[in-house]
């Protein structure tokens, strides 16, 4: 999807998400820093975006912080020099998400939690493994990977403080139908 498409079905949808986590890792700095100030001129919020891996994009944009993956800079070192950054990270087990608590990280993305297209071939976590996670980590664990309306309470009931969803409203024939199914599904007030 080009990302004036993106921006414009955001804007519908923006009532009914938390965060958007703008994942574009092919797209230069400056073409994310265009994005953003798109999202902010469609009505997302700056504390509801979320960039990918990009620092630098995140602060000059003033979005509502960063998504740092396991080839990213660590979060230790992000908080250091921009405390007020809010920060995740991408993991994958408990011992990287021990590191990354310790490292000052805000909040977690974990999984894939189901069966994904996005992950052909490879086994999910599952809900158990979700659940062992967010008993041992005391902050946020979103669950992202397979979540659909009718899974998406089991992963919110095995501890996870929220879903990430992308194929199942980016990819519907209708996004916004898709996007309230899920909150009804949650049955939760974003």
């Amino acid at each position: 999807m080009e990302l004036g498409q993106l921006c414009e079905l955001l804007k519908d949808l923006q009532p009914y998400f938390t965060a958007v986590h703008l994942r574009e890792k092919h797209r230069s700095a400056r073409e994310i820093y265009d994005a953003v100030h798109l999202l902010l001129k469609n009505g997302i919020p700056p504390s509801k975006i979320i960039i990918n891996d990009r620092v630098d994009v995140s602060i000059a944009a003033g979005s509502g912080g960063v998504q740092l993956a396991f080839h990213s800079l660590r979060a230790s070192v992000v908080k250091n020099h921009f405390s007020e950054l809010k920060i995740g990270c991408s993991i994958h087990n408990i011992e990287e998400g021990q590191q990354a608590y310790q490292d000052g990280a805000d909040f977690l993305l974990y999984g894939h939690i189901f069966s994904t297209n996005s992950k052909p071939g490879l086994k999910p976590k599952g809900l158990e493994e979700l659940k062992e996670m967010t008993k041992q980590l005391p902050i946020p664990v979103i669950a992202i990977g397979g979540i659909t309306p009718k899974n998406a309470k089991l992963a919110v009931e095995a501890g996870a403080k929220g879903i990430a969803v992308m194929s199942g409203v980016l990819e519907a024939n209708d996004p916004l139908s898709a996007i309230k199914a899920y909150q009804n599904a949650l049955k939760m007030e974003v």
